[in-house]
């Protein structure tokens, strides 16, 4: 016999064996609940005084019974009945509450979080022998999925046939999530979180921007945001596990299928989160690997982003069954692929040895490159810069070259080399990169691992600003801090303000923030362009011949 769920602490053997003959039971499967097993779950509740509540199939049969205390019940983990891709469990709730109350908040946080087919609070009244009932279940709405609550009635009046009102109602989910999700072309829908206890309110909400921009270039629609600034970080959800649960309540109203946070979430915080949604849950790292999976097109830059992809999910592949499958797959799980994730850790380990292996032999290929540039005496630059700054449309107007660029972030992720030639049978070597991004993990710095090497064999970095970036002088200490963290602060750098053209918009529109731009650009001993336009590009020209060759005969960098 199946054994009961929850709390069961000082029952007697009797007592426990009679919560365990409820499994026995059947409802006729176009009842909600027959009044024989109504009265018998409000019987063994008075006896108790605890409350107790079965799961039951569409077949009528109890899979779950539970036992909790005064106040409520904690339903167990539903592993017979995994969610996936439906809109209903295929189970509903029929429980007791003990002091005559209606539905809860609780009990319709249960309703939303379990997409249980229905629900049940049997009003128990000690001394009469009439049974009161109130019904909720999820219902359509133009956000997605809300909930429907029936008055309170006497059981015997409430009249619901099961067999078509569930599978209609499921129907309807489905249609209005489907609606939903017709809304923009994103794949996947999310929920935005961001919780700090760092910083201001307007750094968290440039943060959270940023967060927007890395989900649209991932093909994710972003239905809404929360920002929470709370005094200290909660260990299991980053935010307080009420304000969890409000999260995760909105995202299913709204049809989110994942959670994305923009801090870097510990494999702790990822079981403690997952355990109370199947959403998706993923941070700010993932989705930026997914990304660059997205983005690599070479050998050597799948490598990379499959050396970084395993590196990171390693640690969090603790899980089984339904947790792990919602930690890959889709978004935050391309570029490796499902079955190597679902290997067990051993030969992931393995297979993280074998990538590195294969990376340190393209690496070589590299560095034999890289020599035959330097006993040329041909002098590189490389383009660094914030990413979505212009660097790759930089590089295609300076040498007339096509390097795929959109307006996305990381649309650049393997590095491109070209000659840049100047008068007088001169050249250069010119190198784009990837771009960077604040808050960069140490755990990513594997998949800019070409970039690096080119950046260290370079004698001038292009330090490409975007100049009509509201929070550009931000991004230019976050691309130097970076720098510097890599070892290459004291490379010599020269400052190109981007997007000229589009500076006397901004004199008229915001005239103090174009002031800034023109005073930090003269500041910084810089040159200003428009990278989309050749003719801009003179002074960037006439200041890399200055540095490169000036009155001597041999290129000499200042």
């Amino acid at each position: 016999m199946k054994e009961a769920f929850g709390n069961l602490a000082g029952l007697k053997s009797s007592q426990i064996l009679s919560l365990e003959r409820l499994y026995r039971r059947r409802i006729p499967p176009v009842e909600f609940c027959s009044h024989d097993l109504a009265a018998r779950l409000v019987e063994l509740s008075g006896d108790l005084r605890r409350q107790i509540g079965i799961l039951v199939n569409r077949a009528g049969s109890v899979e779950y019974v539970i036992v909790g205390d005064e106040k409520g019940l904690v339903i167990p983990e539903l592993r017979d009945y995994p969610l996936g891709k439906r809109a209903m469990r295929g189970l509903r709730l029929i429980h007791t509450h003990l002091k005559n109350e209606a539905v809860s908040e609780d009990d319709l946080t249960d309703l939303s979080l379990l997409r249980l087919d229905l629900l049940a609070a049997l009003l128990y009244t000690p001394g009469k022998n009439q049974i009161y009932a109130q019904l909720a279940w999820l219902s359509p709405d133009q956000r997605g999925t809300g909930t429907t609550l029936d008055p309170v009635a006497p059981l015997e009046q409430i009249d619901l046939d099961c067999i078509h009102f569930i599978p209609e109602l499921e129907a309807d989910l489905e249609k209005a999530a489907l609606t939903v999700s017709k809304t923009r072309d994103a794949l996947e829908r999310a929920i935005l979180i961001s919780v700090t206890t760092s910083g201001t309110r307007q750094e968290a909400e440039d943060s959270m921007a940023e967060l927007r921009e890395l989900a649209r270039t991932a093909q994710v629609e972003a239905l809404d945001e929360f920002i929470q600034r709370p005094k200290n970080l909660n260990p299991r959800f980053l935010m307080g596990e009420g304000m969890m649960r409000d999260v995760v309540i909105r995202a299913m109203q709204r049809g989110a299928s994942m959670l994305i946070f923009d801090q870097e979430l510990t494999p702790a915080q990822i079981r403690s989160i997952s355990a109370m949604t199947e959403l998706k849950v993923i941070d700010r790292s993932q989705l930026i690997l997914d990304i660059f999976a997205r983005r690599a097109k070479t050998l050597d830059g799948k490598v990379q982003v499959e050396l970084a992809q395993l590196k990171y999910l390693l640690p969090r592949l603790t899980g089984r069954g339904v947790q792990m499958s919602r930690l890959m797959g889709g978004i935050g799980g391309r570029g490796p692929g499902e079955t190597k994730l679902e290997t067990d850790r051993r030969r992931i380990r393995d297979r993280i040895a074998s990538l590195e292996r294969e990376l340190k032999e393209l690496s070589q290929g590299r560095d034999q490159r890289r020599k035959q540039r330097v006993k040329a005496g041909v002098p590189i630059i490389s383009i660094v810069g914030y990413t979505n700054a212009g660097k790759s449309t930089l590089l295609n107007t300076l040498t007339r070259s096509e390097v795929f660029t959109e307006d996305l972030l990381f649309a650049t992720l393997d590095t491109s080399t070209r000659r840049l030639r100047f008068p007088r049978e001169r050249e250069v070597i010119i190198t784009d990169t990837v771009g960077f991004i604040r808050s960069l993990p140490k755990s990513l710095l594997g998949a800019f691992k070409a970039t690096l090497e080119e950046m260290r064999d370079a004698d001038l970095l292009l330090h490409v600003v975007d100049a009509t970036h509201p929070r550009f002088e931000d991004q230019i200490v976050q691309v130097r801090t970076i720098l510097t963290e890599l070892e290459l602060g004291d490379k010599p750098e020269l400052l190109v303000y981007n997007k000229s053209d589009l500076l006397n918009e901004m004199r008229k529109k915001d005239t103090v923030a174009f002031l800034r731009v023109r005073q930090s650009a003269r500041t910084q001993n810089s040159v200003t362009v428009s990278a989309r336009d050749r003719k801009s590009l003179a002074p960037l020209i006439d200041e890399l011949q200055r540095r490169f060759w000036p009155e001597t005969e041999e290129p000499v960098l200042k």
